[in-house]
């Protein structure tokens, strides 16, 4: 039997595994540095379809795995250090232990990471106050009052969604000037209840002990003053890292790192991509579950198109 290999245990890459299992094909998934991805980590996730009560991330990974595995999926845990094509087609995938593991398809689902302020108390108030999702979790923080910190367009879509929701949005930025695009940065300036702090960071979060985020500690980028900025909730929204690292010189990228392909299709024959790590746009759940299971009925067919 030829052999399929998943990278990635988030929703893409469980997706394709239970399609990929469905069909018999027995498929391999490298659960990689962090299994089930970013969404473990949500305490409650509203937006899931068939979940009218919602449900935690870790909870709704788990069901995809062991939906996965019913299915016949082997899971192992193993990080890709690099992908090497085979003039065949499929894969050389050399592994972190120094193994190396040939797939003659391989779906590439090893999303991307939020991008962090990397200051003390942000890992203990994610999902307590900080976000990185307006989406997600902008209805959790209804009549608050909520900050938003960057300046791209991320940053403006976050501000504007959260409107919605919150009594009084705070966009932060570290300089004079948007790097969004105008049409953006105009409607966030022309929004009441926007308020722009220019050349301010973030500096210190209040306060982690408490398990909760009451207030945000802020420099001017100019003066070094600081000041207090009261706050129910934080949307970090600076921007995601692809998880492409394996695939550098391999295959290509657009200008923020994430893969390109024709659908699911890369340029590589038997190499496949789904989920965030080339989704710069969308970054959900469903959308990523969906690509899944694009990537999976491809490779099926791939494998008929070898007489597998």
């Amino acid at each position: 039997m030829k052999t399929l290999v998943i990278l990635g245990s988030g929703p893409a890459g469980l997706t394709a595994a239970i399609y990929a299992g469905r069909a018999g094909l027995e498929p391999l998934v490298l659960d990689g540095p962090t299994p089930g991805g970013p969404l473990i980590t949500a305490p409650l996730i509203e937006n899931i379809p068939g979940f009218p009560d919602g449900i935690a991330g870790f909870d709704f990974i788990d069901l995809l795995r062991r939906q996965a595995e019913k299915f016949g999926a082997k899971f192992q845990g193993a990080n890709i250090d690099k992908l090497v094509p085979l003039p065949g087609g499929g894969a050389d995938l050399q592994l972190g232990d120094g193994s190396t593991l040939r797939a003659d398809v391989v779906i590439i689902a090893t999303g991307a990471s939020h991008r962090h302020l990397g200051i003390p108390g942000e890992k203990e108030l994610a999902g307590h106050g900080i976000s990185y999702c307006a989406t997600c979790d902008g209805a959790f923080h209804r009549g608050q009052h909520i900050a938003v910190v960057g300046g791209g367009d991320t940053a403006m879509e976050e501000a504007l969604f959260l409107t919605r929701f919150a009594s009084k949005v705070t966009l932060i930025h570290r300089r004079d000037a948007f790097r969004a695009s105008r049409i953006m940065a105009r409607r966030v300036l022309e929004n009441p209840k926007i308020e722009v702090r220019w050349n301010s960071v973030v500096a210190g979060l209040v306060d982690p002990a408490q398990g909760k985020l009451t207030a945000l500690r802020l420099r001017d980028t100019q003066t070094n003053a600081e000041s207090t900025l009261e706050v129910g909730a934080l949307f970090v929204a600076i921007g995601l890292v692809p998880a492409t690292q394996p695939f550098a010189g391999v295959l290509e990228t657009d200008e923020n790192g994430y893969l390109l392909s024709s659908g699911v299709r890369t340029r590589l024959p038997g190499v496949f991509v789904a989920g965030d790590v080339a989704d710069s746009r969308y970054r959900q759940a469903v959308s990523a579950a969906g690509t899944g299971c694009r990537a999976a009925i491809e490779a099926m067919h791939y494998l008929e198109s070898l007489g597998a």
